[in-house]
């Protein structure tokens, strides 16, 4: 087994993982990165389907250390994205010390407070720490209903372009970007375009006035001012959802991620997309919907999300619920030292910003560990910090607790004394974790 120590484990090369990698870099910090692909990039690498354009604008998703090209558009495709991501990383000399094709198989604490780290290929490591960017948009979550579809079932994970689509009655399953963009491709493409959404969104054009919705909104407005600002455009641009066949939202602006689609609307006006509520049952390839309507399809395509998964830790490390891991901040362990979950919320709108904001925070924390008897989550748990209540980070509220956390992180060390003064450091146990394979997190 190869001991790494002094080193931490970064998991993954995707946006959020360029981006934390960046920040090691400059704190100094040693570290390995490693991907399951042969490139980076992550989701933009090997999870879009072939038209698929960001929703947030470039100004609000670039790393604010390193711009887009101001040849880009207001909404990137996705291989400009990869393109841009690959610069970046060039830019800062982060490649060469990525691992590719390395597949993180099971990590899990050591008795004296390290990480062994299996692979895929048998290789074992230790290491001082694990930070985890795997990403939130792999682990497919299905929709069940009552009896059996004998058609075509796929995820849109898996949809790539729109020749899966022609000559087929098509349903898609959802109201997210994914499900407007690919039940556009088939208004394009298929025979017939449905779409099913089990309850109503909120449903917004990608530009406003020539500018993009997510820099229209004005983040610094608080948000009950943006609701109304929103309400008010929405009523004047688009009307009622209703008239297009839609459901009513059953949720406040921002409760849920909105779905920012200028081209939806524009084909259930014109007929091409038939829109239906939510499934009752299937059949064969008879789909029946909960308003008593029944039509055939030919293929399904569930654009219904994805779990938060970590599928390379021991059952009962981490617990997920409503796709929150319920550990201090979503971030921290209270029972063990170095293992950070980085990146798995949403945000409203583009996640550079804050990744380039929140980067040196977690590069302070993984700094100030070492000047502690406990691990950084038990100290965080133990002033208040819980579990988030929403997967949707508020961009604002994130930016504004980043500079409150920096001062907590630098407190810590005196937190520890004053709340365990005179109180015997115990490492926890680890003969409960299975260390042959990992069981993925617990769900409740």
């Amino acid at each position: 087994m190869k001991n790494f120590s002094e080193k931490h484990l970064l998991i993954g090369a995707g946006f959020v993982g360029l981006g934390t990698a960046r920040a090691l870099k400059q704190y100094g910090i040693p570290y390995d990165q490693v991907d399951a692909d042969d490139d980076l990039g992550g989701n933009w690498y090997h999870g879009v389907y072939r038209h698929v354009h960001i929703i947030s604008s470039k100004r609000t998703t670039e790393f604010t250390d390193y711009p887009m090209p101001p040849s880009y558009p207001d909404f990137p495709s996705a291989a400009q994205m990869l393109a841009y991501l690959r610069d970046y990383a060039r830019h800062f000399g982060l490649r060469e010390n990525i691992e590719f094709n390395k597949v993180v198989k099971l990590a899990v604490p050591t008795s004296d407070e390290k990480w062994e780290v299996t692979f895929a290929d048998g290789e074992k490591r230790i290491y001082k720490g694990i930070l985890i960017c795997n990403g939130h948009h792999w682990d497919k979550r299905f929709p069940e209903y009552p009896g059996k579809f004998t058609g075509e079932l796929m995820h849109s994970k898996d949809y790539r372009n729109e020749e899966v689509l022609e000559g087929k009655r098509v349903l898609v399953i959802g109201g997210g970007n994914s499900a407007c963009d690919i039940a556009v491709d088939a208004a394009r493409a298929a025979k017939e375009a449905h779409i099913s959404m089990r309850s109503g969104y909120w449903f917004m054009p990608k530009s406003m006035i020539g500018i993009p919705t997510v820099e229209f909104i004005r983040p610094w407005l608080p948000v009950w001012a943006q609701r109304i600002l929103l309400k008010i455009t929405l009523r004047i641009v688009i009307g009622k959802y209703e008239s297009y066949g839609l459901q009513k939202p059953d949720h406040n602006i921002f409760e849920k991620h909105p779905t920012i689609n200028s081209l939806l609307l524009y084909y259930l006006k014109h007929g091409v997309i038939k829109p239906h509520p939510d499934i009752k049952s299937w059949e064969g390839k008879t789909v029946e919907f909960v308003d008593g309507r029944k039509e055939e399809f030919d293929l399904i395509i569930a654009a219904t999300g994805f779990y938060v998964s970590f599928p390379f830790l021991p059952a009962g490390l981490i617990k997920v619920k409503n796709n929150i891991p319920q550990i201090p901040v979503g971030n921290l362990h209270p029972k063990h030292k170095g293992i950070y979950i980085i990146g798995w919320q949403q945000t409203r709108y583009g996640v550079g910003p804050l990744v380039t904001a929140g980067s040196p925070n977690l590069c302070e924390l993984i700094l100030v560990q070492d000047k502690l008897v406990r691990p950084a989550g038990m100290i965080a748990e133990k002033i208040g910090m819980k579990a988030p209540n929403t997967h949707l980070a508020d961009p604002m509220k994130a930016l504004k607790s980043y500079k409150r956390s920096r001062i907590q992180i630098k407190l810590m060390p005196f937190l520890e004394k004053l709340f365990f003064r005179n109180q015997e450091y115990v490492p926890p146990s680890t003969e409960e974790y299975n260390r042959e394979s990992a069981s993925s997190v617990q769900y409740f």
